[in-house]
């Protein structure tokens, strides 16, 4: 499409959403980017709102209009696709450009290819991709990998006329007959549960709507337990018991949950002896359990919620195994009874110790797989469930990630783990226990000639502003030169204690063959270095977040890395919350931002109810009922914080259905940015219309919104090829 048009429709559809214009006299010298385009402007609608004598005048909260389908949707939505106007304009230069990188991204992609198949129940179980196809077909073979292929899924087919699609929650029944899976069409992660008859085919009349998604089958082949949810809060409220063949409005709720503050959840043991229902919030969770067997039974209370005590339960021979912080900040294992289940009958399995996170546990009839964490990095012990004795796995790299597949054949003594690293791609081994023998079962193939020794990665420590060292992990090509003149891309996220490993992806490449250097910053808020490292990036300790985020740049500005004229930085969601409070911060810092689907309206968001999962979050951010986390999370709420001063080049993407962060927050956000910031930089908002948080679906098209941002930085750069 010529600029012309697409200036003149981005006008058009900025007049009908209400917007005025104004130049963006774009004076950024590194690309030749259209210079006299005009961006839309927001219309300003003023709501107050008041809490402990603080008042906040919110202009542009009308942009909820479309998720409250109030008298402005339709205006909502038009501004909305008059920024993606702009955005296109804007960015028509990079078309080239894009391609490319999706081309040659696409090309590390190694089209027909399946998974290492796992056993269950005299059946091998794998996904495979065929050439040309977004999506994957859910397979089987019987009692060996020699035997004709049954394909139960093809999702491809299901994905057909759909602009997103996802199939997720896989569940055989016990007798191989039935098979119980989910798909979601709008990406609010409002599952559909249908049933197909493996023998004949055909799908049953059963479905089932607003779930998580995850059936769960009792011994007797015709009764599943789910999650349902609210319609619109999306909290999920109630655990169902289904059966085949009755009307899904009669199914009986065997537990709901009152507490809005907690997930539920249903799963069934490795042992598959019980079906347990989890109940959780940030810091205490809660389990009840019935034997697979008898189904219509009362679900019993394992263990009553305790204040500030996490646990997680699986079952093996007559035992239970517990993971828990009761007494151990950083997690230990513990074992009990089948009938003594509470925490006076826990005795320790696997102590704490202060150094070493457990992470979770698998098990086997004779030993159990555990995941720990230690200095930084993962690592894998492994338990001899006869006699207690105990080996660690042995990793050569200077930063990788080592993980666990929990493989659902509880008898056997193999255990399988995924390694990789900055440089390594996927690799998938299984190791048995008793011989201690591992046999590298797949590496991830990388098409094109790809030679990871043409890379190097490095581990850093940046000296956090109170003294912290926080970890960095570091990748680039040889030839790469520490001389400040190099663009560097630095990633994080930072929250939830969630951990951000050092893996391989193939579309990276696209950067580091470019002359980039690719860094993680493990800063606090996640869980690298341990339960305090994540306990120290929350709530009122928020802001070490963002410090050691700054605190990481400026080291790698001070090593020669980079500088801050070819420092770029990307985060998501609660990394995107990220994004937007070190660049109130420190603006100057940054040559160049994409936020994707950024959480930065944090007053407005936690202190609305309504919102989907607001209420789940309160013991990670405050709840603004509260004066003390009120007025600490306003202090660093990005969209509360935007000044009129000078902010660096950003890209800021959302989805329209997103359930998570609602398309809301960054719309609201770059309205205001756009309003008070007095800069010449670019600053483009662009919205998915089809998708929600996770993007577009498909393994082929999230490459395309890889291609969009790596041709942001990279025109910021100046790299035009």
């Amino acid at each position: 499409m010529h600029i012309k048009h697409l200036l003149t429709t981005a006008l058009a559809a900025s007049i009908a959403a209400g917007c005025n214009n104004s130049s963006s006299n774009v004076n950024n010298t590194s690309f030749n980017w259209p210079d006299s385009i005009q961006a839309p402007i927001c219309e300003k609608k003023p709501q107050q709102f008041v809490a402990h004598g603080d008042t906040i005048t919110d202009n542009y909260y009308w942009l909820n209009d479309y998720f409250k389908k109030g008298p402005d949707s339709n205006k909502v939505v038009a501004y909305l696709e008059a920024e993606n106007k702009y955005f296109d304009t804007m960015m028509a230069g990079t078309r080239a450009l894009q391609d490319k990188l999706y081309n040659e991204m696409k090309a590390r992609i190694k089209e027909d290819d399946q998974t290492v198949p796992v056993f269950k129940n005299g059946y091998y179980y794998y996904t495979r991709v065929v050439a040309g196809k977004d999506y994957f077909l859910y397979c089987r073979k019987k009692d060996n990998l020699q035997a004709p292929e049954e394909v139960l899924v093809d999702v491809n087919a299901l994905a057909e006329g759909h602009n997103y699609f996802s199939a997720t929650g896989f569940a055989v029944s016990p007798d191989n007959k039935l098979l119980a899976y989910a798909t979601d069409a709008v990406s609010r992660r409002q599952y559909i549960i249908r049933i197909k008859n493996l023998e004949t085919g055909q799908m049953l009349p059963d479905e089932i709507t607003n779930t998580e998604g995850d059936p769960v089958w009792a011994a007797d082949n015709k009764t599943f337990f789910y999650t349902d949810k609210h319609p619109v809060t999306l909290l999920s409220e109630k655990i169902k018991r289904h059966t085949l063949g009755t009307a899904p409005a009669t199914d009986k709720t065997v537990y709901e949950e009152k507490d809005k503050s907690n997930y539920i959840g249903v799963y069934k043991t490795k042992s598959d002896k019980y079906i347990l229902i989890v109940s959780q919030a940030t810091l205490s969770s809660e389990y009840r359990m019935v034997e697979a067997a008898k189904p219509n039974e009362v679900f019993t209370l394992f263990q009553p919620r305790m204040k500030e005590v996490l646990y997680d339960v699986d079952h093996a021979g007559d035992s239970f195994y517990i993971r828990t912080n009761l007494n151990a900040k950083n997690f230990k294992i513990v074992s009990c009874a089948e009938k003594a289940t509470g925490s006076t009958n826990w005795k320790d399995y696997l102590p704490h110790r202060d150094d070493v996170l457990v992470q979770g546990f698998d098990l086997y009839k004779n030993y159990m797989a555990v995941s720990e964490r230690k200095n930084g990095l993962t690592q894998i012990q492994v338990i001899n469930r006869a006699n207690g004795s105990s080996h660690q796995l042995a990793f050569d790299e200077p930063v990788y990630t080592a993980s666990i597949v929990g493989l659902p054949d509880y008898n056997t003594d193999v255990m399988r783990f995924n390694y990789t690293s900055l440089t390594t791609p996927n690799s998938v081994y299984d190791y048995n226990m008793t011989t201690r023998q591992k046999q590298l079962m797949k590496e991830q193939e990388v098409p094109g000639g790809f030679n990871k020794g043409n890379y190097i990665t490095e581990r850093l420590f940046a000296t956090a502003t109170d003294g912290t060292k926080v970890p960095i992990s570091i990748v680039y090509k040889k030839g790469f030169e520490k001389n400040s003149k190099a663009p560097l891309l630095l990633y994080a996220y930072g929250s939830y204690g969630a951990s951000m490993d050092a893996t391989f992806n193939s579309s990276r490449l696209s950067l580091l063959d470019r002359g980039f250097a690719y860094a993680i910053a493990h800063i606090r808020g996640g869980e690298e270095m341990g339960r305090y490292w994540y306990e120290d990036g929350k709530m009122m300790k928020k802001k070490n977040t963002f410090t050691d985020f700054i605190d990481c740049a400026e080291y790698l500005i001070a090593q020669k890395f980079t500088s801050s004229e070819h420092l770029y930085i990307n985060g998501g969601s609660a990394g995107g919350l990220l994004m937007g409070a070190v660049v109130n911060m420190r603006p100057e810092l940054w040559h160049g931002v994409v936020a994707a689907v950024p959480f930065v309206d944090v007053i407005t968001t936690m202190s609305d109810p309504t919102i989907p999962l607001t209420t789940n979050e309160y013991d990670e951010w405050g709840n603004p009922a509260n004066k003390e986390h009120y007025f600490y999370m306003k202090s660093y709420s990005p969209y509360d914080n935007v000044e009129a001063k000078a902010y660096p080049n950003m890209l800021v993407t959302t989805g329209l259905h997103d359930s998570q962060v609602q398309y809301f927050e960054p719309a609201k956000w770059v309205a205001k940015l756009r309003e008070l910031k007095t800069d010449n930089n670019i600053l483009l908002l662009h919205t998915n219309m089809d998708a929600g948080h996770g993007g577009a679906s498909g393994r082929f098209k999230v490459l395309k919104d890889r291609a969009r941002d790596y041709a942001f930085f990279l025109a910021l750069e100046g790299i035009g090829e």
